[in-house]
């Protein structure tokens, strides 16, 4: 096995399926979906499809641990390269070739961004406080890495097998890509960002919890990214 598309899935029952049969046009090998921990008509949809492996989490273990253990199942199979991508709609499956073969130009990590000029739109506008978080946080990570990022948190990306086995993921929540910027930046690992649609449906979406308050959800972030940068710096030294 070269490829591994990767999903994790939290009660996406309405789209998930849509979503498969999309990323079926574009991707004939392995497609690997978490479901972690789905209530609703997720778990019949994926039931019912042949065209895919699962991995079903019988509680909710957090959008970070499922792209964990999704990461862990696909080197075991032998993957060189994982995409990974949300099931919610908002990631348009005709850029998975273009991902794949920006990886063999030779960069370790490929990384949708909903925020570069050639960037489309398509439904409403995200709410502002999250686009705000967005680029607070990006700036952040530029600050410390000399990157020019413009989009930290766009699910949508490719990965290397050597950039996967180069930073151990631990945080289980929403701030994994965070952690993941800090770890591949200690990691001396190359990146490049691709254009990808804004595509957002949804202002009812939450994260839960105390995450819901957008300077909750920052202070999160940071401890994660902060905490990243200095556990890695110790294992280097």
């Amino acid at each position: 096995m070269s490829d591994v598309v990767l999903l994790p899935v939290y009660n996406e029952g309405g789209t998930v399926g849509h979503v498969l049969d999309a990323v079926r046009v574009y991707f004939a090998d392995d497609v690997l979906v978490v479901d972690d921990g789905s209530t609703d008509d997720t778990v019949r949809v994926l039931s019912e499809r042949g065209d895919v492996s699962v991995i079903t989490h019988p509680v909710n273990l957090g959008y970070g641990r499922a792209l964990e253990e999704g990461f862990s199942v696909a080197r075991a199979r032998g993957a060189k390269r994982v995409v990974t991508m949300d099931c919610d709609g908002q990631h348009e499956p005709a850029h998975i070739p273009q991902f794949l073969a920006a990886l063999d130009e030779g960069w370790d990590i490929v990384s949708g961004s909903r925020y570069l000029p050639d960037s489309a739109s398509v439904g409403v506008v995200a709410p502002e406080e999250r686009r705000e978080i967005n680029a607070r946080v990006t700036r952040v990570i530029n600050a410390v890495t000399g990157w020019q990022l413009t989009d930290a948190f766009c699910g949508f990306k490719a990965y290397r097998a050597s950039a996967i086995d180069s930073i151990d993921l631990t945080e289980p929540g929403y701030a994994m890509p965070v952690e993941m910027w800090a770890k591949a930046y200690k990691a001396g690992l190359s990146v490049r960002e691709m254009a990808v649609e804004r595509i957002y449906c949804d202002h009812q979406r939450f994260f839960g919890g105390e995450l819901d308050d957008p300077e909750r959800r920052f202070a999160y972030y940071m401890r994660v990214w902060d905490k990243a940068l200095w556990h890695s710096t110790a294992n280097r030294e």
